[in-house]
């Protein structure tokens, strides 16, 4: 009797098939693995400066993915090459769109009803700027050179023209010059004092022997971080100099009093 021979298994080969394809996949795994964490810190990084290409970089991941759990069997250059591109160009589209939404829109002012006027259409560097911000100035901590340039801004800021700092050794009292927003002279002698040492009468008269004769002044000005003393205001009235002191000037500063020029206008 003829024993049936018995087929032959196939287990060496099926064995090699699935090795080779469980080594395929995880080769791929960890290529995808090593993509994603190199997307991922570039897109933490670009997030820090450029949010835009961050968002790029996160729909190109998400396309990647999508191709990958679809074509688990067949990977197709071609294919992920093609939907990375969309991927790429929709990404940018959002990113162009982006930066448009963040660009300032123009202002437009309106106009009252019934006019007939058109609306004025106001550019972003057409705006009108933020007004100004006024820097307080300690000018007891400065020192002498540094008082007289203080006080020559305020001239400057106030509307003088050809103001000039020319204190120094034969400066004979005067230490800034200007002519006011009117035409007139302005003489100025800066005494950066300490609270406790006072303007006395004779520096108002070394001043005031010089500045009507020699520097032609139309108005003379002592100005001060400190105080003068009663001798000294009491010349200056008989005289017609201006003094201000300490918490004058602070008020001058801050535009809250009158100019010196202002007080024999």
């Amino acid at each position: 009797m003829a024993v049936p021979a018995r087929a032959r298994r196939t287990t060496r080969s099926s064995r090699r098939f699935e090795l080779r394809a469980t080594a395929i996949y995880f080769a791929l795994l960890a290529v995808i693995l090593a993509l994603l964490g190199a997307a991922a810190r570039t897109a933490v990084a670009a997030a820090a400066h450029r949010p835009a290409w961050a968002v790029a970089l996160v729909l190109l991941g998400v396309s990647a993915v999508m191709v990958g759990s679809r074509e688990k069997r067949r990977i197709s250059a071609a294919r992920i090459a093609r939907r990375s591109a969309q991927a790429l160009e929709e990404a940018t589209q959002t990113a162009v769109e982006a930066l448009d939404a963040a660009s300032p829109a123009p202002a437009v002012a309106l106009v009252p009803a019934g006019t007939g006027a058109e609306p004025t259409v106001l550019l972003p560097e057409a705006m009108p700027e933020a007004p100004a911000v006024t820097v307080e100035i300690a000018y007891e901590t400065l020192d002498p050179d540094e008082f007289e340039q203080a006080v020559a801004e305020l001239c400057r800021r106030d509307g003088c023209l050809d103001v000039d700092v020319v204190g120094g050794a034969g400066d004979l009292g005067a230490d800034v010059v200007a002519r006011t927003p009117d035409g007139r002279l302005v003489v100025i002698q800066c005494k950066r004092y300490c609270d406790g040492n006072r303007v006395g009468s004779q520096d108002l008269q070394r001043f005031g022997g010089t500045c009507f004769t020699v520097h032609g002044a139309d108005v003379a000005v002592v100005v001060t971080t400190s105080d003068f003393t009663a001798p000294a205001l009491d010349y200056a009235e008989q005289c017609g100099i201006v003094c201000v002191d300490g918490p004058q000037l602070q008020r001058w500063q801050d535009s809250a009093g009158p100019r010196p020029w202002q007080a024999q206008s």
